[in-house]
């Protein structure tokens, strides 16, 4: 599942967001009784580890750039030819705007925010799109925010794809557009004949983009919904 608005309440400060209390108690009860349950997001797996310390959970962060299993991380390689590129993005970023704008990701990428100053989303964008050709990285486009990574094609569809490989059945939870590549990669795994069987869940919010309630089988309401909905599973399976 994805952590943002799926686990966590979306807020202004990115840095403040925390996984609600009854989500993180049911992560514990399925992690013991599943094969395999993890987290898929846009944060950096020591945020992740950090806030959601459940046992013997797997976290993928950076959009599956970095992986941490039984407590070891590990990166992508292909990151290592853009890790200057990044922080002198980050600190030109820095330069042009306020501090509590600009969010370094494990030194692996950078989001540019701009929910604390809605007002400031068409210059945000302007310095994010000239930060991206000055210094040769992509731009991922999120919620309110754009984020600077290296050019290496890694989205939340691989993450997923990785963390099901060899199952059975597989299921995704999210709520944005970033996590539509976790969606449609569940449904090619079956398509494939990799999957048996798979649950696309969507967290719903005033904020959720319109293709979610068109590509998910379950629809939730908030990270609370999908607490509820862990707890169902949790039950079935004690």
């Amino acid at each position: 599942m994805d952590f943002d608005g799926s686990l966590s309440p979306i807020i202004e400060r990115p840095e403040d967001a925390r996984a609600l209390p009854e989500a993180v108690t049911q992560l514990g009860r399925l992690a013991a009784g599943l094969g395999l349950v993890g987290i898929v997001s846009g944060r950096p797996v020591e945020f992740l580890a950090r806030h959601v310390p459940v046992a013997g959970l797997t976290y993928a962060g950076l959009y599956g750039i970095e992986r941490c299993t039984d407590g070891v991380r590990s990166v992508d390689p292909r990151v290592e030819p853009y890790l200057d590129a990044v922080a002198a993005a980050t600190s030109d970023a820095r330069e042009r705007l306020p501090g509590e704008l600009v969010e370094p990701k494990a030194g692996v990428s950078v989001t540019l925010h701009w929910r604390p100053s809605p007002e400031r989303a068409g210059a945000v964008t302007t310095v994010a799109e000239e930060l991206a050709r000055r210094h040769g990285l992509a731009l991922l486009r999120t919620r309110m925010a754009v984020e600077l990574r290296p050019p290496i094609g890694v989205d939340k569809g691989d993450a997923t794809r990785a963390l099901v490989e060899g199952f059975e059945v597989g299921a995704f939870a999210g709520d944005d557009t970033g996590d539509l590549p976790a969606f449609a990669a569940l449904t090619a795994a079956v398509d494939a004949g990799a999957l048996g069987e798979a649950v696309r869940i969507g967290v719903h919010s005033p904020e959720a983009p319109p293709e979610l309630v068109t590509c998910v089988d379950v629809l939730v309401d908030g990270p609370a919904g999908l607490a509820a909905l862990f707890a169902r599973v949790a039950d079935e399976i004690a």
